[in-house]
């Protein structure tokens, strides 16, 4: 007999995101669109371009990981309900009159529930993508990681190259330069399932999908409730780069050998240019006498 637990965590992992968590999606995404600066009055100008860049916000990790797989990037146009569902969000966000949409958005609560149900959908994609890639590449766990990630967080990489088609594009905003907190959190979630999808991990599916879509709706709420724009993973990062790369430095007698190299060199070259120096008065004085 399963416990009350267990009924918990899978009535949680069978919960459908379509359509109440869909739309917290879209609507987070194109909020975030209409925020940049000069989007209401390209929407107005040219509404078509706008509608294309909503679709790319709402769609853009399922954009990359087609791509990554070699599958038709448009093949999100073939849902035609969620197509006609996000349509749906951005006309009301940018058209609505009196901007009746984006006033109801600016509350905080309103923004809490969005956001959070948002962060429930991030792992959703995550674990799609990581089933997805492994029926292309059995255990393949770069490819799984990889295609998790992009099914998670690969819109943000999807909208810098719309911003580079546009010229808005800035480098130190690369997502590839400088990752963002939730492609970090994405990135671990996805390596996480990956492992667990591998029979690494001894822990269920489901257990795992409720554990962390409950830390990625507490951080997320955290940072709005608190107004800071990331939750801090440097001491983990700090942790994971001395372990890996920082080994070295924990033997100052290496460090010590190479000085004592380096120093070497230095002295051996200052003291064979004399000798090239006496080398070189011996010639001319010959080529002198033979003159």
């Amino acid at each position: 007999m399963d416990s009350p637990w267990d009924d918990l965590t899978l009535a949680f992992s069978r919960t459908s995101m379509f359509p109440f968590f869909d739309i917290a999606h879209y609507l987070v995404s194109v909020m975030a669109l209409k925020h940049q600066p000069g989007a209401a009055a390209v929407a107005w100008k040219n509404p078509i371009s706008s509608w294309f860049s909503a679709m790319l916000h709402c769609f853009g990790g399922g954009i990359l990981s087609c791509i990554l797989l070699a599958e038709p990037p448009l093949r999100f146009l073939a849902n035609n309900t969620n197509i006609l569902l996000a349509s749906s969000i951005w006309y009301i966000v940018f058209f609505c009159p009196c901007d009746l949409v984006s006033q109801g958005y600016s509350f905080l609560p309103v923004q809490l529930l969005a956001s959070g149900m948002k962060e429930v959908t991030r792992t959703w994609k995550i674990v799609g993508g990581v089933t997805h890639a492994n029926s292309y590449y059995k255990n393949g766990w770069i490819v799984m990681i990889a295609i998790g990630w992009a099914r998670g967080a690969g819109g943000t990489i999807i909208t810098n190259f719309e911003r580079l088609l546009k010229g808005d594009w800035k480098p130190e905003g690369d997502e590839w330069l400088k990752m963002s907190y939730p492609s970090k959190i994405t990135l671990l979630g996805s390596v996480i399932f990956t492992f667990q999808h591998s029979k690494y991990l001894a822990i269920s599916k489901h257990n795992l999908m409720f554990l962390y879509t409950v830390f990625l709706v507490t951080t997320k709420i955290t940072m709005m409730i608190t107004d800071t724009s990331t939750i801090t993973i440097a001491p983990f990062e700090d942790a994971l780069s001395r372990m890996l790369f920082g080994w070295q430095q924990q033997f100052p007698s290496c460090e010590k050998k190479s000085e004592t190299k380096s120093s070497h060199n230095g002295t051996g070259s200052s003291a064979s240019k004399p000798v090239a120096d006496a080398s070189d008065n011996v010639k001319k004085k010959h080529s002198k006498k033979t003159e």
